[in-house]
């Protein structure tokens, strides 16, 4: 079997079976949600296809399975119950197993047959038949035809082909079925074994661009590729030009045509409502799992950037390769400077085409929110704000498992017991919420509960206990420096060890995971009243703008995002024997690299003059000329828009090496600034993770390799 058209049906798969459990999720807590149950059906039923299309019959029976007792649900014949609701989930899971199967051994071994007889056996409960009683929806979305062509009088060939002169009862439409116009799309996808895959596949592109209206033959033969040369679909679309358009851009269509065969209804009448099928999403923007991550859907938009960018370079180069061979300075700059957009064009296109919505990841979670809270005989409530928040498509794999780690202690740790909650006056069900927000080029990802929050105590106890720190130690940290401390290796505050947690891992790799990633992960808590634990990710990975600053013979990087301001260290003060710089009533503390990272021969490390006493206090910093711009060595401002690098080498030679100077980091990063000895160039460069036994130490994100082949750290001012 040709490996793209599996990893397809994976992918496909992938998303449905996400989309299933989350549906299901919607019925249990609603069982008189008919949007949820269409799309639960529309799932159930295209899982059934694709596996019969693929010729995988054991899943394609159980997925039949599951729609027959979904059909009777759906049709009112069968209620629905916890425990044929756990029955369904049993065979989802199932399902899942399969496919993973598939994806690593290319077949599946999973018996199904008790599986099938169960879901049998509970659906001859009722007086449902299966065999007579299964329809198809009375309208159809994108996922599934109005109604059966060919029991509707469609002529089809023997072959399964279809008659040219298939009309709009051979279809099963009439024209007030349409939002627009009614267009015929007469489709051929080839020959060969893969018949039915191909088809599929064009037929889940075209109905997510456009309500499908009728097939002949219908859905069902369509997918399992039961016809010869062509099928025909009715569609609800603008025009035919439209659907010509969509269809010429599917690799797997060979030939296509459409005609319009009628605009909507004159009179108006509304068609019957169409639920959306969540079922074969072609965004792919569903919860899916982390494997699935491994490919990336691109709107046609950015790549007709990206080809665009591609000519422009082309010629670009050529037009450079000229200019050298002509040895024509001027013009070779010109396009250096052209060459120069270009790439930088061509790089925002290639990590915009990256991102990829928060919910991929997310979305399976509300399935094993549901799970772990029934394993652990407690009632909660998850939601989920913000998952259409985009992240790089590296960070979003990566941080899977710390978001899961988090949610499992919020509900093992974290929720009560119900008794328990009503004891303290709260209602029974307990509040799990996972936020996403953006600011700027950085993500902020919340996981909240109202559990019983952090027990400061028991941490102190267990942190002397486990020798991690000294009873002097621990009683001079505040308690944010205690909350801190759940992110040390094997340190767990749980008395029994559970298969939930408690064993002390999974917080240590939620903090190094995310350090990895150049973020950083904090823990607020109130006892009593629940925890918020915070990710702050970057946006994007991998190509950064720094600022190289020089400390004695070493030059460090630091990222130009978190720069507000370069000044000169004559503004330094001293609190309490601390140097500080003031700042629109703001008292920064300073932080000397040298001392930072013990190098030798560094200058402008000296401790602020007597401008302001030892003793002195915010007040007194704030009293003299330590505004950044008056007089001496002007300061150069990041105005949000990176530092301007001239200027910032000018007010370095102005204030001189001996003085050094001061790299202010922006408030929302961390109130702090970097003193150095002087300030150089600024530069975008591939940062690569720190590795072995440098991996996660404090104040460094990564290395980056220059142009003449040294390497350079780049600060992480999160954590210096």
């Amino acid at each position: 079997m040709d490996d793209q058209y599996l990893d397809a049906f994976i992918r496909e798969s992938e998303e449905a079976i996400t989309n299933l459990n989350n549906s299901l999720l919607d019925l249990e807590s609603d069982p008189d949600d008919q949007e949820a149950m269409d799309s639960i059906f529309r799932t159930a039923h295209t899982l059934k296809g694709n596996f019969g299309a693929m010729g995988f019959e054991d899943a394609s029976n159980l997925a039949h399975a599951v729609e027959d007792l979904l059909d009777a649900m759906r049709q009112d014949q069968m209620e629905v119950t916890a425990e044929r609701m756990d029955l369904i989930f049993a065979g989802v899971d199932m399902i899942e197993v399969i496919v993973r199967e598939i994806e690593s051994e290319g077949e599946s071994t999973t018996d199904t047959e008790e599986m099938v007889a169960q879901l049998r056996a509970v659906l001859e409960e009722s007086d449902f038949n299966a065999e007579t009683g299964a329809v198809e929806p009375s309208t159809a979305p994108a996922g599934g035809p109005a109604g059966d062509a060919e029991s509707a009088g469609a002529p089809v060939d023997d072959d399964g082909g279809s008659d040219d002169g298939l009309d709009l009862d051979a279809l099963g439409v009439s024209p007030g079925d349409a939002d627009e116009q009614i267009v015929r799309a007469r489709v051929s996808v080839g020959e060969g074994d893969m018949l039915g895959v191909d088809a599929m596949l064009a037929l889940d592109r075209i109905t997510d661009a456009f309500d499908l209206l009728g097939a002949a033959p219908d859905r069902d033969a369509i997918e399992s590729g039961d016809f010869e040369e062509d099928f025909v679909l009715a569609l609800d679309a603008p025009d035919a030009d439209a659907v010509a358009a969509e269809l010429d851009a599917i690799s797997a269509v060979e030939s296509a045509d459409a005609t319009e065969l009628s605009s909507p209804d004159p009179t108006g009448a509304d068609p019957a409502p169409t639920p959306n099928d969540g079922a074969a999403d072609a965004d792919g923007k569903e919860g899916a799992s982390v494997d699935e991550i491994k490919s990336v859907r691109v709107d046609v938009d950015q790549l007709d950037d990206l080809h665009g960018l591609v000519e422009q370079l082309v010629t670009s180069r050529i037009k450079l390769r000229r200019a050298v061979e002509t040895e024509n300075l001027s013009s070779a700059s010109e396009n250096l400077n052209e060459l120069d957009k270009i790439t930088a064009n061509l790089q925002n296109t290639v990590m915009d085409m990256r991102l990829i919505p928060l919910k991929k990841v997310v979305g399976k979670f509300p399935r094993m929110v549901r799970d772990l809270s029934r394993e652990l005989d407690k009632d909660v409530e998850f939601t989920i704000e913000g998952e259409d928040i985009e992240l790089d498509r590296t960070i979003l794999t990566e941080i899977s498992d710390p978001l899961m780690h988090i949610i499992r202690n919020s509900l093992d740790h974290g929720i009560e017991a119900p008794d328990e909650r009503e004891a303290a006056g709260k209602p029974r069900t307990g509040q799990v919420e996972l936020r996403a927000s953006r600011e700027r080029d950085h993500v902020i990802i919340e996981v909240e509960d109202d559990g019983a929050g952090l027990d400061v105590e028991g941490i102190k106890r267990k942190a002397v206990e486990k020798g991690v720190r000294s009873s002097d130690e621990i009683e001079a940290m505040d308690d944010s420096a205690i909350y801190d401390l759940v992110f040390h290796p094997g340190f767990s505050t749980a008395d029994e060890v559970t298969d939930t947690s408690g064993r002390g891992v999974g917080m240590d790799v939620v903090h190094d995971t995310v350090t990895q990633l150049d973020g950083s992960v904090s823990v607020d808590s109130t006892e009593g009243e629940g925890t918020t634990v915070s990710l702050r990710l970057p946006v994007t990975m991998a190509i950064v703008k720094v600022l190289f600053v020089e400390v004695g013979d070493e030059e460090y990087g630091v990222p130009l995002k978190n720069v507000d301001e370069i000044t000169r260290t004559s503004e330094v003060k001293q609190i309490n024997g601390s140097d500080v710089i003031k700042h629109n009533e703001d008292i920064y503390p300073v932080i000397d690299l040298a001392e930072r990272f013990d190098v030798p021969g560094a200058g402008g490390s000296a401790p602020a003059e007597a401008g302001a006493a030892e003793t002195g206090t915010a007040a007194d910093a704030a009293g003299g000329p330590t505004e950044s711009g008056d007089g001496g060595a002007a300061a150069v401002s990041a105005g949000g828009a990176g530092v301007d690098a001239a200027a910032a080498n000018a007010a370095s030679s102005t204030a001189g090496r001996d003085e050094g100077m001061l790299v202010r980091i922006r408030e929302s990063e961390r109130q702090v600034a970097l003193r150095c000895d002087a300030v150089n160039s600024q530069e975008e460069v591939v940062v690569k993770p720190l590795e072995g036994i440098l991996s996660g130490t404090p104040g460094l994100s990564g290395t980056a390799v220059l142009g003449d082949g040294n390497i350079v750290h780049i600060l992480d001012v999160v954590t210096l």
